[in-house]
């Protein structure tokens, strides 16, 4: 008889007693001396059924305990007892042993942000700062209209509201009739211009230079997106680049055009066709050789109108008004004005990308830096421009 037959049976000899009792009980509750020797009987029965299974089951126990494998694989780290304390950080950590490996194997051409841990000075920036913050410095150090400007970030086409008709007050009669005015309103809007710079490399000169070179592609190519950048800002005209400060159409306001040698006067007289509420932020912008120009001029008491600067980090200043040179600006014009009113769309972020499969045949790596930019002057008359004579 197998343990569950035996389980079965004592559960049905509990019923058996239980029926017996109640059947056979008098009406004090007492059974006669031949039904109590049966009901003794029936539990002899049930006890040596209870130590029957008992024994059975520790037996059962005892066989599964010997059908054990005597080695247990194992299955979880070595050398860990309990809990792990805690993460490793660092040059510690496993993402940090796996990147360095990474980048060793690929002659530290592989890099990832892992390896920049802690501070400089402690040997924690093995990885060259991220190419596009870098771009974005560079260009903001090179490129004064960056710094001029009002800068957009943009998903898609940006779109700016520009009042094109201004309310006038007018005194009426007590009791007189309203005038109301039409308000009418234009779009400016900011696209995206392409613009890119790529060289390439021979992988033996960047081997040979795995940091220093390419940090100096890096802030070559963010002079150069500089350069063409303010190019365009000042001297686009709107065709697949922006549009500049100086365009004949969509820039500043033609303040005049001088048919002599620019005088002092004439500096007076550009500062104060620009209207008063733009002259607080204003500044000039000009070329290199229209400021040697200006530095030789005197007002009517002998005193030079150009006013060098003596604080560091401070520009020159010509009649009180900070002067910006670019090599881009045209040598004929002079900009005074409120250049916040300029804005400049970029579209997403700018791209570094290494092309490693391109001229993989000659032994040359590609770099190529894109950016989708565009700007646009949204109150022409908040910058006037002063034309010069052609020497």
């Amino acid at each position: 008889m197998n343990i569950s037959e035996m389980i079965k049976n004592r559960a049905d000899l509990v019923g058996q007693m239980r029926n017996f009792v109640d059947t056979h009980e008098d009406k004090s509750g007492k059974l006669s001396a031949e039904d109590a020797a049966a009901y003794a009987k029936m539990e002899t029965e049930f006890e040596q059924l209870s130590d029957a299974i008992s024994r059975q089951q520790r037996a059962d126990a005892r066989e599964a305990e010997l059908a054990k494998p005597v080695n247990s694989p194992i299955t979880g780290k070595p050398y860990v007892m309990g809990a792990q304390s805690e993460e490793k950080k660092g040059r510690a950590s496993d993402a940090y042993k796996k990147a360095m490996l990474t980048a060793m194997r690929t002659n530290f051409r592989q890099i990832s942000d892992v390896l920049s841990e802690g501070v400089d000075a402690d040997g924690g920036y093995i990885v060259p700062i991220e190419y596009d913050r870098r771009l974005i410095d560079v260009l903001e150090e090179e490129n004064i209209m960056r710094s001029l400007a009002t800068k957009i970030t943009t998903s898609g086409e940006h779109k700016i509201n520009i009042a094109a008709t201004k309310p006038a007050a007018a005194w009426i009669e007590e009791g007189g009739a309203l005038t109301f005015g039409d308000a009418t309103f234009s779009q400016i809007l900011l696209d995206a211009h392409k613009l890119h710079v790529a060289i390439k490399v021979t992988e033996e000169l960047l081997y040979d230079n795995a940091f220093g070179l390419e940090n100096y592609i890096i802030t070559q190519f963010g002079k150069a997106l500089a350069n063409a950048e303010e190019d365009a800002f000042l001297n686009g005209d709107g065709s697949g680049k922006p549009t500049g400060l100086f365009a004949e159409t969509g820039g500043g306001t033609v303040a005049g055009t001088l048919s002599a040698a620019i005088k002092s006067d004439d500096m007076l007289d550009l500062v104060y066709a620009l209207k008063r509420p733009y002259r607080k932020n204003a500044s000039f912008i000009m070329n290199d050789k229209t400021l040697a120009q200006l530095r030789k001029l005197k007002d009517n008491n002998g005193a030079y109108i150009w006013q060098p600067s003596y604080q560091a980090g401070e520009p020159d200043k010509v009649l009180g008004y900070a002067v910006h040179t670019s090599a881009y600006a045209p040598a004929d014009a002079i900009a005074f004005g409120d250049y916040s009113y300029y804005n400049i769309g970029d579209r997403g972020s700018r791209s570094f990308k290494q092309l490693n499969e391109l001229f993989a045949g000659n032994g040359m790596i590609g770099f190529v830096a894109k950016e989708r930019v565009d700007g646009k002057l949204i109150l022409p008359e908040a910058v006037q421009i002063l034309k010069l004579k052609s020497e």
